[in-house]
């Protein structure tokens, strides 16, 4: 949800409406699909079709309450920064978010570019040129000089898509809302939160696919981590679940949270 004067209107948190689409700009259906959580006990999570390569998470936003919450968790050692200079700029696919009302289509280009080496995109489709063209350019520059995010917030082809998406809802779109997008993947073995109105990613820490949405877990399967990271560790593993909880129990007295993940079809 940024201030600037571009705003679209908001998609609706809806996985019928997600799937058409991403299906719209290059997803083949027969790859992944987004399905509601419907809650985060354990034995609701365990409903989610497996392998999850990312979760949406849709929550109550705005500028005071979230700058509260993020002082309260900058302060958190646990929660890392992803420091621009290092090797995780190469890693980690962020896109800061520059035209109001775009966070879920933020939060969708989050979830997909960080899984493009597990989803086959339709060749010269937009998702394949999109994530072609913006791959080297440099997400950490500030929002006005931001190259990746420039790309979006010029491109008519994603506008016109978006703006169908968020007319083909149960509900009519409203020009304002107070609700945010933000995406939990897993790369290299760490969680990340991806959210487009902060400077960078967040690491929670270590983190695994079987383990990115499902709360709690244990490594040392020898299975294989997102990208190609081999777990080994008996390192207790951090899952979007927990975090989101975390948020969640933030703003009690709310009820406007959603929660979705990207499931890869088998």
């Amino acid at each position: 949800m940024a201030s600037e004067k571009k705003r679209w209107l908001p998609l609706e948190a809806n996985p019928d409406v997600m799937n058409q689409f991403i299906w719209g700009l290059g997803v083949p259906e027969g790859e992944v699909e987004f399905n509601d959580v419907y809650g985060l006990e354990e034995e609701l999570l365990e409903m989610v079709p497996k392998p999850v390569l990312a979760v949406l998470f849709l929550f109550p936003y705005s500028s005071d309450s979230d700058s509260e919450a993020e002082a309260e968790r900058v302060a958190d050692p646990k929660l890392i920064p992803v420091d621009e200079n290092k090797a995780q700029i190469n890693k980690v696919y962020f896109l800061k978010q520059t035209v109001g009302n775009a966070c879920g289509t933020i939060g969708v280009l989050h979830a997909l570019g960080n899984a493009t080496s597990q989803i086959k995109l339709v060749e010269e489709s937009f998702l394949d040129r999109f994530f072609k063209t913006t791959a080297n350019l440099n997400p950490f520059e500030s929002a006005s000089a931001c190259q990746r995010a420039s790309v979006l917030e010029k491109d008519k082809e994603m506008e016109d898509a978006h703006s169908f998406a968020a007319t083909a809802g149960d509900t009519e779109a409203a020009s304002e809302v107070d609700e945010h997008y933000i995406c939990f993947t897993c790369i290299d073995g760490e969680l990340y939160e991806l959210d487009g109105v902060k400077s960078k990613p967040v690491s929670h820490g270590p983190s695994s696919p079987d383990n990115l949405l499902q709360e709690g877990g244990f490594g040392g399967n020898g299975v294989l981590a997102c990208n190609g990271d081999e777990q080994g560790s008996s390192k207790k593993k951090i899952d979007a679940a927990k975090v989101i909880k975390a948020m969640i129990n933030m703003t009690p007295d709310s009820l406007n949270f959603n929660v979705m993940a990207l499931s890869k079809k088998t």
